[in-house]
């Protein structure tokens, strides 16, 4: 078996999803590792990154370039015939088919609206070539898988599906006190968790403001965009709501554990990663039947029409007004949590790579 380099370019970006992803992936393919369940890798960075926290993985910092020319320039040189493993989107097109590369979802594709008219080309062209070159496909659901293959004109069967976890949350003690910052009493806000990008559908909100304001319940939204990638979409514009920016890991610990229910609006999400972490945290889940969220929860949330406000507004009364239904949804929601952790995924990731490293 050859060796295996991980593309550790995430370690120089901010913490969304992607990044979440591959921090995760890598610290428990560490753990496995050192248990000797998963087989030796170096994480290849630019210099300057954040550290990798690794026990049995080694890191190294190779290269003199930063972002995109680091990645498709000295990373593949870098390699020295190693097999390469990209987690987040992008992989160098120099490596061909010696790697595989997780496309989360086919947003530049179906949801080009929000995103710059740079960043989508270049999204579109880098993935095309990557399927043509032969590189091992992965995503994280098989909303994802028939979204990629259709934008890539790739068979699904040749894309591979590595669930994420919410896990992670449990490990940060909650920050209580971004309630007090903000004015938030404990199930007495709903939360949302997003950026003002055209498919997150925040708009959609403003419907939910009359029966919030109603039970005199406020409607917490945190999170920002990314102003370099993503276009604004209308925003929240209800009166009701409580923009708290981007938050920290340790106070959105304390929003999920404290809040009535998350509500996830999005039109499109390759996994849905919030609505996860919220479940793993106890957090009822009221989301739009959308994407790949009804994948993830299951039966465990509470849906609404993402192009009817009216059943949002449904919803949120159900679960305000209907004994006992939010502690039904804390039960359902740990349980359908907890069947996905990040183990699970690094041991099921290897698995689909490992004839090509062989």
């Amino acid at each position: 078996m050859s060796g295996i380099a991980i593309n550790g370019r995430f370690l120089t970006q901010g913490m969304t999803g992607v990044q979440r992803f591959a921090t995760e992936i890598v610290a428990a393919a560490d753990a496995l590792a050192g248990r000797g369940a998963w087989p030796a890798a170096r994480v290849l960075h630019p210099a300057g990154a954040r550290a990798a926290g690794l026990g049995a993985l080694r890191s190294e910092a190779v290269g003199t370039r930063g972002g995109q020319a680091w990645e498709q320039i000295d990373l593949p040189r870098a390699l020295r015939g190693d097999f390469l493993l990209s987690l987040g989107n992008t992989a160098p097109l120099l490596a061909g088919a010696r790697q595989a590369v997780v496309i989360h979802d086919a947003g530049a594709f179906d949801t080009p609206e929000s995103y710059s008219f740079a960043f989508r080309t270049w999204y579109r062209l880098m993935q095309k070539r990557l399927a043509r070159g032969g590189a091992r496909l992965l995503t994280v659901s098989e909303f994802s898988r028939a979204r990629i293959a259709a934008a890539l004109g790739v068979s699904p069967a040749s894309i591979g599906v590595v669930p994420e976890s919410g896990e992670h949350i449990l490990r940060i003690a909650a920050d209580e006190s971004v309630l007090a910052r903000h004015g938030l009493e404990p199930a007495r806000y709903a939360l949302v968790v997003g950026n003002p990008a055209a498919h997150k559908n925040l708009a959609a909100l403003t419907a939910a403001a009359d029966v919030l304001g109603r039970h005199g319940l406020t409607l917490a939204v945190a999170g920002a965009a990314d102003p370099a990638v993503f276009r604004s979409g209308n925003g929240v514009a209800a009166q009701a709501a409580r923009v708290l920016g981007r938050v920290s890991d340790a106070e959105l610990r304390a929003l999920y554990g404290n809040a009535l229910c998350l509500v996830f609006p999005s039109r499109y999400e390759g996994f849905g990663l919030p609505p996860l972490e919220a479940m793993t945290c106890g957090c009822p889940v009221i989301a739009a039947h959308a994407g790949a969220v009804p994948e993830v929860c299951g039966e465990a949330a509470l849906w609404f029409d993402p192009s009817r406000p009216a059943t949002l507004t449904e919803a949120l009364a159900r679960l305000i007004e209907e004994d006992g239904l939010r502690d039904g949804m804390r039960a359902a929601g740990l349980a359908r949590a907890a069947t996905f952790t990040w183990e699970r995924a690094a041991r099921e990731l290897l698995a689909l790579i490992e004839d090509r490293i062989a």
